[in-house]
């Protein structure tokens, strides 16, 4: 007898897929066990009574009924017990997957009013939704807020709500994101330049003072430079790096004219490529990075 397919499923309401037969016309219990792992046997409805019934199964070999499987769709037999535990691992499984991608994290509020508390932030996010953790970064000798913070949701579909919106907090508008993946500098002996950034497209009216005074809205600003000659940008230390990666990528309106903010890394070939006309080349630019030009903070506030 020629090879044959036979029409199998899981269920009757399920689109069927087909089973090789053996050369004698049967079907190996392994072959079905092999498209749906912990079969045990194969059924089908009869024609004539509508009753569903079991096909013959001797040691580890279905035979077709009236040795001839026709143009039927069987069904496959699963032991009661270990079907009940398959679907309860696969259930368990799929929350773990669905939690594994919708994980909340910790979200950087930005622009936090000094006066605003720990409670005063729980108290405006639990309105979202279920808080677990919220703190306002302060400073280690003053205890005076840096003026952001960070809170975290239970549930992902509220942490997705918040970011998508801006939020008033004690009469002032701030910023919920997602903190940057941290951006090291490629020195070992310069492990927290991450906190300094580059503000692109300044204009030359822009003065020292009032770049830290706008960038204070985000946390403590530890230094301001703005090269000389002017070179249409600028660059501002922070206190604490995550508040710089979170800016990372934002374009700000400053005295009105929208300026980009991007990491500050003094590599050479970026440097280059960024600044291709500058006087003296790559070198001559990168001097400005150089510690006896510009002071680098030394320690993580």
């Amino acid at each position: 007898m020629s090879e044959l397919y036979i029409r199998v499923a899981e269920d009757e309401n399920e689109e069927p897929m087909e089973i090789p037969s053996e050369d004698d016309g049967t079907i190996l219990l392994s072959s079905v066990a092999a498209q749906f792992p912990g079969a045990c046997g194969l059924r089908y409805r009869n024609p004539e009574s509508q009753c569903m019934r079991g096909v013959r199964l001797v040691e580890g070999v279905l035979h077709a009924p009236e040795n001839d499987w026709g143009s039927l769709v069987y069904v496959v037999n699963y032991p009661k017990d270990n079907k009940r535990k398959m679907e309860e691992i696969d259930a368990a499984s799929a929350v773990k997957v669905k939690r594994g991608f919708q994980k909340t994290s910790d979200l950087i509020v930005l622009g936090l009013p000094w006066k605003t508390t720990e409670q005063d932030l729980k108290d405006y996010f639990t309105t979202f939704g279920e808080v677990i953790m919220v703190q306002v970064k302060r400073d280690v000798k003053t205890g005076n807020s840096k003026g952001f913070g960070f809170v975290r949701f239970t549930e992902y579909e509220t942490q997705t709500k918040v970011i998508a919106q801006r939020h008033m907090i004690d009469g002032r508008w701030c910023d919920c994101k997602l903190p940057n993946s941290k951006v090291f500098w490629a020195f070992p002996d310069e492990p927290m330049r991450s906190r300094k950034i580059f503000v692109g497209r300044c204009t030359e009216d822009m003065t020292t003072d009032e770049l830290r005074q706008y960038f204070m809205q985000y946390g403590e600003v530890t230094d301001v430079f703005i090269p000389k000659p002017f070179r249409a940008f600028a660059f501002v230390t922070f206190a604490d790096d995550q508040v710089a990666q979170a800016l990372c990528g934002e374009d700000l309106i400053i005295k009105g004219i929208s300026v980009h903010i991007s990491n500050a890394e003094p590599k050479h070939n970026n440097i280059h490529q960024l600044f291709p006309n500058f006087p003296g080349g790559s070198a001559s630019l990168a001097a400005m990075f150089d510690r006896s030009q510009y002071q680098f903070p030394s320690s993580h506030v």
